[in-house]
């Protein structure tokens, strides 16, 4: 069974916690460590990512993720050389919402040869920046035009068209660090007129703000700057995976 397959099926029961590291600020030791507290905490996920400067250690970043624990390492690239053959799987992401036509299908074009080359598994993911993302580093690189906060019909949209071109995941993003995670409104629109498996990451960082947004449909909730912000990682992310069940 496909690491997709998995959370697919898993989801149906509850939401997966993906914790987001970023090899732009971490050693291999210091991913090792996360990973080995966030898989003892309940974590079910682990996003690689990075829009700056994150390429320079991103092989390292997972081989200590791997060295740490046994959770499915995915990639969430932020450009061509965000892919690696140390990965479990790929979000093959488009930024539907990117005023630069390079963000929706000129860096994926590059990117494909090497993916099919190396063989990793492939998730076709619409990745959509919601307000404020766009003063974050992903919105600033990547020309976005953000959807506005109180316009839920815009991001289903864009999530109807994804899914009508045969994409299989959207990722709803606010932002890293964003002061307001993707407002419930607009996670519940997408999960009631789309059959798309629904990733909702950026400023999550209470139980409250997790289970509010898993309620609404969220397939997979990222934390990434919560982690980062330092603290116990291991009690951190039992606060929050104590809260994904849909019961």
């Amino acid at each position: 069974m496909s690491i997709e397959e998995r959370i697919r099926e898993r989801s149906r029961k509850e939401a997966l916690l993906a914790v987001l590291l970023d090899p732009a600020n971490l050693t291999r030791d210091q991913a090792r460590q996360i990973t080995s507290q966030a898989e003892r905490g309940g974590a079910d996920l682990i996003f690689v990512c990075g829009s700056v400067g994150a390429a320079f250690g991103l092989n390292d970043t997972i081989l200590g993720a791997k060295e740490g624990s046994d959770l499915p390492v995915i990639l969430f690239p932020g450009n061509v050389d965000g892919v690696s053959p140390y990965a479990d799987a790929i979000l093959f992401m488009s930024l539907l919402n990117s005023s630069n036509p390079y963000w929706i299908i000129q860096a994926q074009a590059l990117a494909a040869p090497v993916v099919r080359r190396l063989g990793i598994e492939v998730m076709p993911t619409a990745y959509l920046v919601v307000e404020p993302g766009h003063t974050s580093a992903a919105g600033w690189v990547g020309w976005v035009n953000p959807i506005p906060r109180k316009k839920p019909e815009i991001a289903l949209a864009y999530a109807m068209a994804a899914e009508l071109l045969g994409m299989r995941w959207v990722y709803l993003e606010a932002g890293s660090g964003a002061e307001e995670p993707v407002p419930v409104e607009m996670v519940a629109a997408v999960r009631a007129k789309t059959g798309l498996g629904m990733i909702v990451g950026g400023g999550l960082r209470s139980p409250d703000q997790v289970e509010e947004r898993v309620r609404a449909g969220a397939d997979i909730v990222v934390v990434g700057t919560h982690i980062e912000e330092g603290g116990n990682v291991e009690e951190k992310v039992r606060s929050l995976k104590e809260r994904t069940s849909r019961a």
